[in-house]
This record gives C-alpha cells, structure tokens and sequence, in this order.
C-alpha cells in the first residue's frame, strides 16, 4: 500500500524572500578637494598594467584588471581615476630607467641650462628633484658644482643614481619626507617634480610637503601632460593606471593655492605628447609676479570649456567614435584577406588595443625596438611581440602605427613596404593612411 502524499501546511507555497540587496559602496571622493565624483569623463573598462608584458609561461596566469574611468570634479576641476592601483605596483610595473631616452637628457641638459641662468644657482644652492630616477636630470647641475639631492622610489633606479654619485633617497615623497628633511637642514633652492604630480594619490600631502621642504625664496618646478592638449587630440591611449590625475592649469592652481603656493609662471610644451611646465613659489613671497602667460593660458582653458560638462561629453563620444571607426577599419581589412601587424609595444598601444577590443583577431603581432620586449605578450590582448625584422619578413599589407605621434618618422624607417604595396597606418587622432 503506497504511502500518501504529504503536502506542506501550506499549499501553494509562498514564493522566497527577495534577495538582500548588496552593501552600497561609499561614493568616490576627489583626491584634491574631497567633492563625491559624480561626473564620469570617459569610461575605458577594465583594463591590464599597461607595461606589465607576459612572458610565455604566464599566458595563462591570472592577470591584473583594474577599472580605466576617468571623472572629473565639478568643484575644482581635476580630472582623475578613481580608482587607484598600490603605489608600490604601479612602480613595479611602469619602472623605466630615464636616462635611456636621448631626447630625455637633451630635454634634462636644456632645462638646467635655463634654470641655472634664470634662478641665478651657485655652489652655495641646493637642488631637490622627487622622482629623480636614475639621476638623468641631477647629473647635470652636480656637474656644474651645484649640490643636489633625489628622491626616488624605485629601489634600483635610485641605486643607479648613486652609483653616478648623486645621492638619493629611496622613498615616496611626503609631507614627512620633507618634515625629515628639514630637521637636517635642508631647504630647496630649486624643487623639481617631472611627471611626478599625475602619479601621486595625495595631492595634498604632496603640494604640503613641497611648501615644507622649499626654501624662502625658492622655486618650484613641476612637469605634467596636459589635459587640454589630450582631449583636442584625441588622446585617449595616453589614459593608463600610471596617471591617477590628468591636470589642466586651472586644476593645479587650485591644489598648489590650497596649500600655500602659487603658480608665476608656465611653459607649453611638446613633450609626453604636450605637456605643462608650472613655476611656483611661496604665496607669501612678493618678488616674483605673475606672469602674463599664466593669465593668457588660464583664459584659453576657460574659451576651451575645461569647466563645462560639455567640454567631456564631446570628448568622450569622439573616444567612442574612434573605437568605431579602428574597428571598423581593421574588419573591412581582415575580411579582404589583408594582413595587418602593428608597430609599438608601449603602454599607450596596450590602453587603445584593449579598450578597443583588438587581439591577435586583428593583428599577427605587434614589432618594437626593445629587445628585452621580444618573444613576449602584450598584457590583456595576449598579442606576441616581435622584432622589427619581422615586417620584411612577413610583408603585411598594413602596419599599425600605435605611437601615433611618431607617425613620420616610423612611416620613413618602413618606407620599404611600399616595394610591395605595403602600407603605414595611424589609429589617433583619426584612422588615416600616413602618407
């Protein structure tokens, strides 16, 4: 005899709880005023350590993805990343020895010729850089008799540095850093920070300890990208994890004022794409005016619109409209039979590809000078990278230019793919034949 059926007490049953819903994450705040982000400038995704290429045995091992989205503070301006990868990290992955770059000791040697002339530097003035690396750029003062000190994170770029006999620091520059320091008795005549602020995630510890460690009459000089000069080019490659803020003038007289300093004057100039070179002083020292070029460039960011919302949403669809048209370019061209590689493994070519979903669908491999490069994989894309050599050998129909701004000069060191209907392509500031 078959046991009855027992049906619960009640009958239908009623349907589960809805689900908890999910702890809110606090808000972002900005890193320079603490206003809650609220504006998001453009959104790149998820993206790898730009600089952080695979070797063969870890193509599949877990990789890092941290968010690439860039918001802007409705209050004071600065453009920034959110989110922020440990400082210790970003060292590891982006470490680079400065002095290896021609053209960045030309530019170091042309800089403390015209500081030394200007700021009147004797034997008796001390030279302070944050983030002086392999001591590329202190070399030159030491070698003029002028006493200088770095400060520099990266243990083996520092060690490097004191090896050419310029002695350095091994640490981050902070407010305590400078307080330390000071109880030694050292002031900066001359403080530099090249390419140092954008990395920073305290901006105003960082400006603090830099008014701290300055002497009465001393000059700071900082060295940043600029963002006016990125959103007009279409720079959106330039966005990588290295760079937590991208600053326009306005947006860096706002956290140098806030912390006591003023900005007398400003340089444009052409290097990292178009970058600013600010000169600051103590806001309490009357003798250095202001000049009329910081004026004059503080009004062209404003006629630019650096603080509307419409300034960003424009430059966010042009982000968009390029993803499209690359994309667009690079299937038309795999469709036809076309075989396309690219040129430059950097961290600006790794930002662009991801973002713009291009792997080894797309391209066969991607060629670079650096030798310690070849045999290994871009970060994300998995697209291996190999030397130049290899164009001649393989003689694809099109070559990707991703450092796009040294189209010309590429296109002319590959002028020999034309002898068999090859040709040099640029993704930035538009898809365009380099001709």
């Amino acid at each position: 005899m078959t046991a009855a059926l027992r049906l619960p007490v009640e009958w239908p049953p009623r349907p589960p709880p809805p689900p908890a819903p999910l702890p809110r994450l606090p808000p972002a705040t900005c890193r320079s005023c603490g206003a809650e982000l609220t504006h998001t400038v453009v959104d790149l995704g998820m993206s790898p350590l730009g600089a952080s290429c695979r070797c063969a045995d870890q193509l599949d091992q877990t990789e890092l993805f941290s968010p690439l989205r860039l918001c802007v503070c409705e209050r004071c301006l600065l453009v920034q990343l959110p989110q922020r990868i440990s400082d210790e990290r970003i060292v590891s992955a982006y470490a680079h020895f400065s002095s290896s770059s021609a053209s960045r000791l030309e530019h170091a040697r042309r800089f403390t010729d015209r500081a030394i002339e200007e700021l009147r530097l004797t034997p008796a003035t001390v030279v302070v850089e944050v983030g002086s690396n392999d001591g590329y750029l202190l070399q030159y003062f030491s070698d003029r008799g002028i006493a200088v000190l770095g400060i520099e994170p990266w243990d083996e770029a520092a060690r490097a540095a004191i090896a050419r006999g310029i002695p350095t620091r091994i640490e981050f520059f902070s407010s305590d850093t400078a307080r330390a320091l000071r109880a030694e008795g050292i002031h900066a005549d001359l403080l530099i920070g090249n390419d140092v602020l954008a990395q920073v995630r305290d901006v105003n510890d960082f400006a603090a300890g830099m008014k701290l460690l300055l002497a009465p009459r001393g000059v700071i000089t900082l060295e940043f990208p600029h963002l006016m000069r990125l959103v007009a080019e279409n720079q959106f490659d330039a966005i990588d994890h290295a760079h937590c803020s991208y600053f326009s003038l306005l947006a860096v007289a706002h956290i140098l004022t806030a912390n006591g300093l003023t900005i007398y004057d400003v340089d444009e100039l052409d290097t990292r794409r178009g970058s600013l070179r600010v000169f600051a002083c103590h806001s309490e020292d009357p003798l250095r005016p202001i000049t009329p070029r910081v004026d004059s460039l503080l009004a062209r960011e404003r006629d630019a619109g650096v603080h509307l919302p419409a300034y960003y949403a424009e430059f966010a669809e042009r982000v968009r409209e390029g993803k499209r048209r690359l994309l667009d370019f690079l299937i038309a061209a795999r469709r036809d039979g076309k075989r396309v590689v690219a040129y430059g493994a950097t961290e600006t070519s790794s930002t662009l590809l991801h973002y713009c979903g291009i792997d080894t669908d797309f391209l066969e491999y991607v060629v670079d000078r650096r030798t310690d490069t070849h045999g290994k994989y871009l970060p994300g894309t998995h697209i291996a990278i190999r030397p130049p050599a290899w164009i001649r050998q393989t003689r694809p129909d099109y070559v990707l230019i991703l450092p796009w701004k040294l189209q010309h000069e590429i296109a002319a060191e590959l002028a020999y793919i034309a002898g068999w209907g090859g040709r040099c392509v640029v993704p930035i500031p538009e898809v365009d034949m380099v001709t």
